[in-house]
């Protein structure tokens, strides 16, 4: 066989990214069967609501839990279960098409582990500063947070990479940029929601981590300044 006949049209999605997006596409799978009857009968109607009231993120429990002390484990975890539930199919199926095509650009320059702690940094560190602001009462459900991370662990390869050539960097934050625009748009329209916070902060949290988790990113970094 001639070289190159038995490559992959396509690069696969790092595992990770799979492992990632099977609990999305399963729950997904799961209501649709509910809806349709196959699975569930009379209640599966509800099925999305309950998910969403045991799974999402509450800011108004996690800062009664600060000024109690006290931190059940099953309020807890809505810190890492929040972004594999959503408010309806056309939110997880945009979740996923940035999930899958942003975790794949940035898998092919990060290691699994690296990708991982991206998404769940993010995820995390903007549930938390969305908590921390005393006017957000709305829950926070659906993976955008950890999406908008491996934006910022993409736009961090994009910087690198036009800082090597010499090229204006500030080009490497055009794709925020425009998501951010269009999000402004649709809150002119539909109003906003406060959740843009988390997004922004996730955005900032991939783009900081991926300096101590990319393949020598940090030492990388110490040398440019050195250098300057």
């Amino acid at each position: 066989m001639r070289d190159g006949y038995d490559e992959h049209p396509m690069n696969p999605l790092p595992p990770v990214v799979w492992l990632l997006a099977l609990p999305i596409i399963a729950t997904e799978l799961f209501f649709a069967m509910g809806q349709s009857g196959l699975i569930g009968g009379a209640q599966a109607a509800g099925w999305r609501l309950d998910a969403l009231q045991k799974f999402a993120f509450s800011p108004q429990v996690m800062r009664a839990m600060v000024q109690t002390g006290q931190y059940p484990p099953e309020q807890m975890m809505r810190i890492l279960t929040y972004p594999f539930v959503n408010a309806s199919v056309t939110q997880a199926i945009f979740v996923l098409v940035f999930l899958l095509a942003l975790g794949k650009m940035v898998g092919e320059v990060f290691s699994g582990l690296a990708v991982a702690i991206v998404f769940f940094g993010a995820t995390i560190l903007g549930a938390l500063v969305y908590a921390a602001l005393p006017f957000t009462q709305i829950g926070l459900y659906g993976g955008y947070p950890g999406d908008y991370g491996l934006i910022g662990a993409f736009t961090w390869i994009l910087w690198t990479r036009l800082g090597q050539e010499n090229a204006n960097q500030f080009r490497a934050f055009s794709l925020i940029g425009a998501l951010m625009g269009i999000q402004l748009l649709f809150a002119m329209i539909f109003g906003a929601r406060p959740d843009w916070i988390a997004d922004i902060v996730g955005f900032v949290a991939g783009f900081v981590l991926s300096f101590f988790v990319a393949p020598g990113g940090m030492q990388r970094t110490l040398q440019r300044l050195r250098r300057r």
